[in-house]
C-alpha cells in the first residue's frame, strides 16, 4: 500500500498530537508546517507526555518547514490544518494561498481539505475559495469535531491525556443531510482509516455541522464563560470541601450556613436554579445564579440548534439532553481535587494573544439573528468578548509594529 502525502498545518498541541498520530498509521507520509515553534521542533523535535501515546522525545515527522512555500514540491492527498480560526488575523484562504494559487494550483489537483478547526461555518470562506478556483468541481472538505486534552507546556513541549476522538463528514454549505456518493464514501473511510489505525477513535457521521454545533455549545458558553472571568471552571463547581489540600471531605457548618441565606434561598425560585440544584458549585451565591446563567445561555443554543438541525430522515437532531448533560458532566470533572483542565480561550487570555471569539461565539449569535431567536446571554457575553479581543489585537498590532 503506498503512502498518503499529508500536509498538516498548525503544530501546536492539536496538531502536534495528530502528526504523531497520521505517522504513527504507517500509512502516512507527514510534512508539518510549524510557523511560531518552528526553529524549537526542528532544533529538538517534538516531546510528548502523553498518558495515552507514552512519554516520547524528539519526536520528529518526515519534513517539517517554517511555512508552506517550501512544502509545494508535491501534490497531497490531504491538507490538515489545525491552526486556530481567527478570521481578524487571517483568513483560511489566505493561509492557503500558495495551494490555491499559481504555480502549484496549476500543476497538481487540489488536495482534499480537512478542517480541525473550533467553531461553526470555519469551512464558508474555504469552499468559496475552492469554488472560484474551479467552477465545475465540488470541493472536497472533511470538517471534523475534535474532543481531546492536550495542551502546549512549551513551544516543542505537549502534554495529552488519555483521549483524543474525532467525529467526521464532509462538508455541505446546507445543513440538510446529503447521503454521500460512493466516492465520498470511500474517501472519509481513507482518511478515518489514517486516524484509527495511528491510534485515535474516529466517528464518520452523515452530516457533521450539527454534531460540531453540538460540541460548541460548551465553548461558546463555558469556554467564553471562563475567559470573562479569567478563571478555570474550578472557580465555578469546585466547592470549598473539595479543594486540593482541604481536610475532611464535608462542608463546614459555616458554608452550610450560606446555602440557607435569604437572596440564595429566593434566587433558587427560579426554573433554572431549580434545574441546576444538583449541580456542584463554588459558592451558594455561584450556585444560586451563575450556574443557572450558564444553563439559560446553554439552552438558548440548544433552542437555535433545533430551529438549524431539525431531525432529517434517520440523521437525529440535537439530543435532548445535551444542555443538562453537558452541565452536569463539565460540572463533576472540575469540582474533582486533581483537575486541571483549562479551556483553550482561557489559556489564550492568560497568554494575552487573540481568541477564537467569531467562530465559537460570534457565529452562534450571527445563526441566532439569522433565525429569528432570542439569545440575550449570548449576545451578552459576544459583545463583553470583543472588548476582550480588541484590546488583545491592538496589542499584537503594535507588537508588529516595533518589530
Amino acid at each position: 500500500m503506498s503512502l498518503k502525502d499529508v500536509l498538516l498545518i498548525g503544530y501546536g498541541a492539536v496538531g502536534a498530537v495528530y502528526s504523531l498520530i497520521l505517522k504513527n498509521s504507517g500509512r502516512a507520509r507527514v510534512t508539518v508546517v510549524a510557523r511560531s515553534n518552528y526553529e524549537a521542533a526542528k532544533t529538538g523535535g517534538m516531546e510528548f507526555r502523553s498518558r495515552k501515546y507514552g512519554n516520547i522525545q524528539g519526536w520528529r515527522p518526515d519534513r517539517l518547514f517554517p511555512n508552506i512555500e517550501q512544502a509545494l514540491d508535491r501534490p497531497y492527498d490531504y491538507v490538515l490544518v489545525a491552526n486556530k480560526a481567527i478570521p481578524e488575523i487571517q483568513r483560511t484562504p489566505a493561509l492557503l494561498r500558495p495551494l490555491l494559487s499559481p504555480p502549484y494550483a496549476d500543476a497538481h489537483p487540489q488536495p482534499t481539505y480537512v478542517l480541525f478547526q473550533n467553531g461553526l461555518n470555519v469551512e464558508v470562506d474555504l469552499y468559496e475559495a475552492l469554488k472560484k478556483l474551479r467552477p465545475d468541481e465540488e470541493p472536497r472538505i472533511i470538517s471534523t469535531a475534535v474532543w481531546i486534552g492536550t495542551n502546549l507546556l512549551e513551544k516543542n513541549v505537549v502534554e495529552h491525556n488519555e483521549f483524543d476522538r474525532v467525529s467526521m463528514g464532509l462538508y455541505r454549505p446546507s445543513p440538510t443531510p446529503t447521503p454521500p456518493t460512493a466516492a465520498e464514501s470511500a474517501l472519509l473511510a481513507d482518511f478515518a482509516g489514517l486516524l484509527s489505525t495511528g491510534g485515535s477513535e474516529v466517528t464518520i457521521v452523515p452530516e457533521i455541522q450539527r454534531v460540531k454545533f453540538a460540541k460548541n455549545m460548551w465553548n461558546g458558553v463555558l469556554g467564553a464563560s471562563a475567559a470573562l472571568v479569567g478563571s478555570s471552571l474550578r472557580a465555578f463547581f469546585r466547592p470549598p470541601h473539595l479543594e486540593p489540600g482541604r481536610e475532611g471531605t464535608e462542608p463546614t457548618p459555616q458554608e452550610l450556613e450560606g446555602e440557607d441565606a435569604r437572596d440564595v434561598r429566593e434566587a433558587r425560585e427560579s426554573l433554572s436554579a431549580r434545574a441546576t440544584e444538583a449541580i456542584p458549585r463554588a459558592s451558594p451565591a455561584i450556585g444560586a445564579y451563575t450556574i443557572p446563567f450558564l444553563y439559560d445561555a446553554l439552552t438558548e443554543v440548544y433552542e437555535l440548534g433545533n430551529k438549524v438541525f431539525p431531525p432529517e430522515g434517520e440523521v437525529p437532531g440535537l439530543d435532548p439532553e445535551v444542555v443538562q448533560r453537558t452541565l452536569a458532566n463539565t460540572a463533576r470533572l472540575h469540582a474533582r481535587p486533581d483537575s486541571a483542565h483549562k479551556p483553550s480561550m482561557l489559556v489564550d487570555v492568560e497568554m494575552g494573544r487573540p481568541m477564537e471569539v467569531e467562530h465559537v461565539v460570534g457565529e452562534v449569535v450571527r445563526m441566532g439573528r439569522r433565525a429569528g431567536v432570542s439569545m440575550p446571554r449570548m449576545e451578552t457575553l459576544y459583545a463583553l468578548l470583543l472588548v476582550m479581543q480588541n484590546q488583545f489585537l491592538r496589542k499584537q498590532q503594535e507588537g508588529r509594529a516595533q518589530l
